[in-house]
């Protein structure tokens, strides 16, 4: 014998439904590809940024301009800070990727001018101890920019 109870709850009514549906958008899924391209990248910011508070805070002095008037190893641990939780935030906020996607580039561009005053001011680090190899680590800034933008996107409908 079942027993069916029709009592309604507090939240069963036609505006909690409602409200159910507007405040929960459903995300379109990513491809496979994409995926592993965010996953990947969130590993690589976590890496880089636990590498800025442990074994390589030294080496990430280099890329802190002398304009900046804040301690360099302040800036190179909020940074890696950043780059931790950013990572974190690429593996697991899949609702929010596309907004995380934005932010990381903007991290990526922010950072940028580090790159710039390493190549400028000839400062050597992670093995850039020539101009030509700092100035190909200048390239490489916009191929991250990209790679996070295709990979925590919406994929687009072939037409």
């Amino acid at each position: 014998m079942r027993i069916i109870d029709n009592r309604k709850g507090p939240g069963d009514g036609p505006l909690a439904r409602q409200f159910a549906r507007t405040t929960l958008p459903s995300v379109p899924p990513s491809t496979p590809a994409r995926t592993v391209g965010r996953l990947a990248l969130a590993g690589v910011l976590v890496l880089a940024g636990t590498s800025h508070l442990f074994w390589a805070r030294e080496t990430f002095r280099a890329q802190v301009p002398k304009s900046v008037p804040l301690d360099e190893d302040g800036v190179v641990m909020a940074s890696g800070g950043v780059e931790i939780m950013l990572g974190a935030g690429l593996a697991l906020l899949t609702r929010d990727r596309v907004l995380v996607g934005q932010l990381v580039a903007m991290f990526f561009i922010a950072v940028f001018p580090g790159n710039i005053a390493q190549f400028i001011h000839k400062r050597d680090g992670f093995g850039l101890n020539n101009d030509a190899m700092r100035f190909a680590r200048l390239l490489f800034q916009p191929v991250l920019v990209a790679w996070t933008l295709w990979s925590t996107a919406v994929p687009r409908r072939s037409r």
